[in-house]
């Protein structure tokens, strides 16, 4: 049974030395307003899902907490953790309350380490920017300068600065010479709002670019606020086109960065043993475009993109004190990213050798043997047509459990939104049940709740709210249900800041300038912002 710890134990954990995965196993909307800053998210509504790809080593010291206002969350999710096998997993007693209470800081907002560090950065390293107004009065003059979006392209399609073009952060490096050939053009890099503007910015200065470099100051958001337009559905982008000579140039210059940033390279056969270490935690991440991973990735490597990875490494890190081996196939833009993770805080390595050595080695990691494989039995389906009869009947509960916003915009008529943590509670007793659910895994494991609950009749919607839609069966919305204080899964926020809200995108950028604010010294501490 998982034993509770107090809001200072866990403090002076944090900086002992050793290991240990923090995870909020509240869902994300509850998460977003206000967690640890060291927390990383797993909520419980898909908690075994994404445990062993965050903590991939059962032995390390695990922290679960949750609101601390008695729902158990914490607790239930401990008890998962230990079926699986890990060993050492803790409570935090009184949740984020105790540990508000005890005079530490909770941290709205996702990501927070991450965009706390980009602001360190501009603040430490006086990164050049250009603000919305004179990016525009230097086009009306007809100034030459590429702008260029340092966002994945999907976030890029939707809304762009006009004549901006995708290369996503963590393509920079190996791409910008071809998007600017000419070293006297200036560069603004931009994103939706700071972080990525300024860490585009920056690696292009760090790595040597000759031209101007600036980031557009609050990004795509600071444009609206200034009352200038965006672009939507662009499609311009890098060509992806680098000759073997320029590569090889490129990389010794990444070398060169990434060492004076800390960084190792360590040999495939080193780096293949660590699988089996069982004292240490090892992430093993491909930080290469999707569309290559996809194409030629390696089994064992996380999906990764090195831009995305700098700007969101929680989403893929759960352990802190972690070693980090990335890899990519030109080594130019593992280096690079190593180096900002590296200033992140975390031990960083670069495969020697690139995708071409680490293909004599197997990385499928075998897990540990006390890490047991999650079993889920897949649920009955029911076909809509059959529900639908089974309705007019009032011989079935329909439980609703994706998305809250995406319930609100259309659903059963006769069906109700819940979510795992509170699923058992939103049943009537002695119901057969229906689960709506585009992920079966995620509704598995409410089932598991809600037999342990009593409820033993649990049936799956056969392929979701799209085949309910597609047989032509009848749908309402509701806007205003579930209620906002329900909608749990939501982080509101954030909420409309990209949809012309122009006073959701002030709070925002005040939120991610006053973050450095907050710091104490053990969280200030992890930082390691470095000179050119």
């Amino acid at each position: 049974m998982a034993a509770d710890v107090d809001a200072a134990t866990l403090k002076a954990r944090l900086s002992d030395g050793s290991e240990i995965a923090v995870l909020d196993t509240r869902e994300y909307g509850q998460y977003g307003m206000g967690h640890l800053f060291f927390a990383v998210p797993l909520p419980y509504s898909r908690f075994e899902l994404g445990l062993p790809l965050l903590v991939p080593n059962p032995a390390v010291r695990v922290l679960l907490y949750d609101d601390g206002d008695g729902d158990g969350v914490a607790a239930r999710a401990a008890a998962r953790a230990e079926e699986l096998g890990y060993s050492q997993v803790h409570v935090l007693k009184g949740g984020a309350g105790a540990w508000r209470q005890a005079g530490y800081t909770l941290y709205a907002g996702v990501n927070v380490p991450s965009k706390t560090f980009g602001e360190l950065v501009e603040h430490e390293r006086h990164t050049p920017r250009v603000t919305a107004p004179a990016l525009q009065a230097m086009r009306e003059a007809g100034e030459n300068f590429v702008i260029v979006d340092g966002r994945p392209f999907a976030e890029y399609h939707k809304m762009n600065i006009p004549g901006g073009i995708c290369c996503p952060n963590g393509e920079l490096a190996l791409r910008i010479r071809d998007i600017v050939p000419d070293p006297a053009t200036p560069i603004v890099v931009n994103c939706a709002g700071r972080t990525r503007s300024i860490i585009g910015a920056q690696l292009l200065i760090d790595f040597g670019v000759p031209n101007p470099v600036y980031a557009l100051e609050n990004g795509t958001q600071g444009w609206t606020l200034a009352g200038l337009k965006l672009e939507h559905g662009a499609s311009r982008r890098y060509s992806g086109q680098i000759h073997a000579r320029d590569a090889a140039g490129l990389a010794a210059r990444a070398r060169a960065l990434a060492e004076r940033r800390g960084v190792g390279y360590v040999a495939p056969g080193v780096a293949h043993g660590w699988l089996a270490d069982k004292s240490r935690t090892t992430y093993f991440l491909d930080v290469r475009t999707d569309e290559e991973v996809a194409a030629s990735g390696l089994p064992g490597f996380g999906r990764a993109p090195g831009g995305q990875l700098i700007q969101a490494t929680d989403q893929w890190v759960g352990v802190k004190g972690a070693r980090l081996v990335l890899v990519d196939e030109e080594l130019v833009r593992a280096p690079v990213v190593a180096g900002w993770l590296r200033q992140l805080g975390h031990e960083t390595y670069v495969l020697a050798g690139g995708i071409a050595a680490a293909g004599a080695y197997s990385w499928r990691r075998r897990g540990p043997p006390n890490l047991q494989p999650l079993s889920l039995d897949p649920l009955r389906p029911i076909a809509p047509t059959e529900l639908a009869e089974a309705l007019k009947s009032e011989t079935v509960q329909v439980i609703d459990l994706r998305a809250s916003m995406a319930f609100r915009n259309g659903h059963i008529p006769q069906a109700k939104w819940s979510i795992r943590p509170r699923v058992a509670a939103a049943v009537a007793p002695e119901t057969a049940i229906v689960l709506v659910s585009e992920e079966p895994p995620v509704a598995a494991l409410a089932a598991r709740d809600l037999a342990e609950a009593g409820h033993a009749d649990v049936r799956l919607l056969a392929g979701g709210q799209g085949a309910w839609c597609a047989a032509g069966l009848p749908v309402v919305a509701t806007p205003e249900l579930p209620a906002d204080a329900d909608c749990i899964d939501f982080l509101f926020f954030t909420h409309g800041r990209h949809d012309g809200n122009h006073e959701a995108a002030r709070q925002y950028l005040a939120w991610e300038t006053g973050l450095v604010g907050q710091l104490d010294a053990q969280e200030r501490g992890v930082f390691r912002v470095a000179g050119g």
